[in-house]
């Protein structure tokens, strides 16, 4: 328990670690974006300042202020995209825009707004005192800029995917191994016994014990065998076969019945014609024995259980469905974890077999069809129909 408590208190500080980190680095990349930002509007504002001088000097003789005048204006303007309009509207200047939005009023007017949405404009005094406003926007080094938060969110992303199918295929080959290691022990262990009261049988026949009790030893005898069958195969890839559903499904649902409280009102609606899966016989009698089973105890023994088999195109349902305690929403899907139990004995591993054997051995599914509070619950298995 204190390991376990230990495990979890490491694991949360991970996550609090990341989230520290992946703050500071998002706050980092918008100040510096900021700072980026205040920058390019501080060469925008020398180009404000020089481009009237530059206008008004340049005709003028003096060589070299013009070259610096002229060096300002085109060094602080190579990237950025900008349109300086005098107080009529009339284009003074213009960079780094296409030529067929500025030939187009419409398109000119929605391009000003994006300037204005990413930059306050700036007013500027243009020769003979005439008042205009310079309208720009952000740079391509900027707006790539602004784009890197969200590409490290998503690195991180996934990142975090990769580790967590990692860690969940870690977990699900130590569930598995462990599965596997159980199954086949338990069948072991349960072999060795049996194989004595097969002999035993054999000596009692010979006592002229009745018949009718050797026949009952020999049905439990064969149902032992059964399981052992069943455990053997937890773990292992087994054989399926082209098999009537109907019939099996009737079969394993009447022995339960034969062998199940009386307060216990059994019901089952089949199709009469053949229905044919591919399916491990013994593994899926097994399924539906632990559905079966499971509804009983919901029930506390006492209920009306029913079993109803419908069809579609490609898949046929098997639905389960009793008058039980019922189910929350949110505990559909983890009835069906390792473990998960609502009995005071028990291991929580029914209908976490029943899934596995399902889903993982079957190729099909199986889920809480419906549920509610104090009127019972309906399973339902889907498997596909041979083609």
């Amino acid at each position: 328990m204190k390991l376990r408590l230990n495990r979890n208190v490491v694991r949360w500080l991970i996550v609090l670690s990341s989230f520290i980190i992946i703050s500071l680095i998002l706050w980092n990349t918008y100040s510096f974006f900021q700072k980026f930002k205040a920058e390019e509007r501080k060469k925008m504002e020398t180009w404000t300042f020089a481009y009237p001088e530059y206008t008004k000097y340049f005709n003028e003789d003096n060589v070299e202020l013009n070259a610096i005048a002229e060096r300002i204006v085109i060094d602080t303007t190579v990237t950025i995209p900008m349109v300086l309009l005098g107080k009529d509207g009339i284009v003074k200047s213009e960079r780094n825009i296409d030529s067929t939005i500025l030939q187009d009023p419409l398109e000119m007017k929605r391009y000003i707004d994006k300037l204005i949405s990413q930059n306050e404009p700036i007013a500027v005094m243009l020769p003979n005192n005439e008042e205009g406003n310079l309208y720009y926007g952000n740079s391509p080094l900027l707006n790539k800029l602004k784009y890197y938060p969200l590409a490290l969110l998503l690195i991180i992303l996934l990142f975090a995917a990769v580790v967590f199918f990692f860690y969940r295929s870690s977990r699900n080959a130590a569930q598995n191994k462990l599965w596997t290691g159980m199954a086949k022990e338990t069948a072991h262990q349960i072999g060795t016994p049996l194989s004595s009261l097969v002999g035993w049988t054999e000596i009692l026949k010979n006592e002229n014990v009745k018949e009718e009790y050797i026949s009952e030893i020999e049905k439990d005898i064969d149902r032992l065998q059964t399981i052992t069958d069943r455990f053997s195969k937890i773990g292992s890839a087994p054989t399926l076969e082209k098999i009537d559903i109907v019939v099996e499904t009737k079969s394993s649902y009447a022995y339960l019945e034969s062998r199940s409280s009386k307060l216990v009102n059994f019901q089952i609606n089949v199709p009469k014609d053949e229905i044919f899966v591919n399916i491990n016989s013994q593994l899926y009698s097994w399924t539906i024995e632990n559905l079966v089973k499971n509804a009983i105890d919901a029930m506390k023994g006492k209920g009306e259980l029913t079993l109803a088999i419908s069809q579609n195109e490609k898949n046929v349902f098997i639905n389960i469905s009793d008058t039980g305690k019922g189910l929350q929403k949110n505990q559909f899907n983890t009835i069906f974890e390792p473990g998960y139990t609502t009995k005071k004995r028990g291991w929580g591993l029914g209908l976490s077999l029943a899934k596995r054997i399902i889903e993982d051995y079957h190729n099909g599914r199986i889920k809480v069809l419906q549920s509610e509070i104090g009127k019972g619950t309906t399973i339902q298995i889907s498997l596909k129909l041979l083609s």
